[in-house]
């Protein structure tokens, strides 16, 4: 089958398209997906550079944890899926301990099923790609921090992949009673219409600063030392992008196919909306221009591969 490769750490100069790549075997858990939309993530590029080598799968690696596509073949204890099946996932249940060494960015792809979850019909591919690890890690850090009906919220880098999904999970699902979000100038309005109270201009105010203080600030962009600045008397600050101080937590995804069916019917009624960066899609082709244009951190939502052949 095509497939994405590199077969050392580095740039995106290193990822190659090869030809002639194993169809991968699956285990018993495990379902095989024909691969029609893949989308690309920071850990990606992360991973590539090597941050995390010492826990990574062996060289070569095909990157890519976000898929969507069509079951094909099942493995013998698969209970819940069957060949036909137009799924989502993130296909790497521990981000950056042991990720698979083939991933979405393929004609195929191996993963277990409880990492899997139905499309929302009334989503395409390429929306579907876009979902899965930013959305899971938008709710778990929520979930981890005690979020809930009534508490405030200040989301750092609201127009941002993962951002973008807080704020609207906060609002939709959790029940919050404030969100407020930073973003640049032109991203102000987008931030309202995915449902911030108050969207905050990073480059006119320093949101540690203003005296309002909140029950959960979500760092999705690194700058934990302000962050907990934000924080209320009783209220808690989530990192995703590494250590923090108190009153302070970061955490690594695990993926998990039930949160996604779980938000599936606010994704089938239209209340979470998937931002697709306006430039994507990237055709399979494409992928090197893709990933330097997330590496440029211009993009706006999702970067998504497809058609892949």
């Amino acid at each position: 089958m095509k497939a994405w490769k590199y077969d050392e750490y580095g740039s995106v100069d290193v990822l190659k398209l090869a030809t002639d790549v194993s169809v991968p075997e699956i285990n018993d858990d495990q379902v095989l997906v024909k691969v029609v939309a893949a989308a690309l993530n920071p850990v990606d590029y992360r991973r590539r550079l090597g941050h995390f080598k010492a826990t990574d799968s062996p060289l070569p690696i095909t990157p890519g944890y976000d898929v969507a596509g069509v079951v094909v073949k099942v493995g013998t204890q698969v209970k819940g899926l069957k060949e036909g099946d137009e799924v989502y996932g993130d296909i790497n249940e521990k981000a950056v301990d042991g990720p698979k060494q083939f991933g979405t960015l393929a004609e195929y792809t191996a993963v277990e099923e409880r990492l899997l979850a139905l499309k929302p019909k009334n989503l395409d591919f390429v929306q579907a790609a876009a979902l899965p690890l930013a959305i899971e890690t938008a709710y778990e850090g929520l979930q981890r921090a005690g979020f809930g009906e009534g508490k405030s919220v200040l989301v750092l880098n609201g127009a941002g992949g993962v951002g973008s999904f807080i704020i609207q999970l906060a609002k939709h699902v959790f029940g919050a009673s404030k969100v407020a979000a930073t973003s640049s100038t032109g991203k102000l309005e987008l931030l309202k219409s995915l449902g911030a109270n108050v969207a905050i201009d990073y480059t006119k105010e320093n949101f540690e600063d203003l005296p309002d203080k909140y029950d959960v600030v979500y760092d999705a962009i690194g700058q934990p030392e302000k962050a907990v600045k934000a924080v209320n008397k009783t209220g808690v600050a989530v990192s995703i992008t590494g250590p923090i101080p108190p009153p302070g937590f970061s955490f690594v995804l695990t993926s998990n196919g039930s949160i996604l069916t779980k938000l599936n019917p606010y994704l089938e009624s239209g209340k979470i909306k998937v931002m697709v960066d306006p430039k994507s899609p990237f055709p399979f082709d494409k992928v090197k221009e893709a990933y330097a244009y997330l590496e440029s951190h211009r993009a706006t939502g999702k970067v998504v591969i497809y058609p892949i052949p």
